[in-house]
């Protein structure tokens, strides 16, 4: 019964090593997002004029919203990465009316590494841009500014 016992304590202390390593594994993945140099958290954040942001991950998973006053019918955009390890990178941008004129994503080590161009044509005003990064590691940018 004792080597039961201490087999029993032996295996819950493996598997309480196990969890914490995997806890630390994970406090250390994370994404930064900033547009115009404002770091980006939960949302909230509103910005008007031209758009230039960068994003930096070591593995992490997020995604970032903010609105964009955008006083004509379409948007000029680029984005890039740089990814050494792996990860996706998507924007996705609608428009007043919450319909969607730009949905592009970027995978690391697959070409292209980025994209550029106009967005469909919306509806002027108050228009919502999602970045969404997943297990992305490395970094890039990415711009947006009113169309023509």
């Amino acid at each position: 019964m004792q080597t039961a016992g201490k087999l029993s304590f032996l295996f819950l202390l493996l598997i309480s090593l196990t969890l914490i390593g995997c806890s630390k594994d994970d406090e250390d993945a994370s994404v930064e997002v900033r547009v115009n140099g404002t770091v980006l958290f939960d949302g909230g954040d509103d910005f008007n004029g031209d758009i230039d942001g960068d994003f930096v991950g070591s593995g992490g998973s997020a995604t970032r919203i903010f609105t964009w006053r955008n006083n004509l019918s379409t948007a000029d955009y680029n984005a890039d990465i740089t990814a050494s390890k792996g990860g996706t990178f998507t924007m996705v941008v609608k428009d007043s009316d919450g319909q969607t004129v730009l949905d592009r994503g970027l995978s690391a080590g697959t070409e292209p590494d980025s994209f550029s161009g106009v967005t469909r044509a919306g509806t002027p005003g108050l228009w919502t841009v999602t970045l969404e990064l997943t297990a992305f590691n490395g970094s890039g940018s990415f711009s947006l500014s009113e169309g023509d």
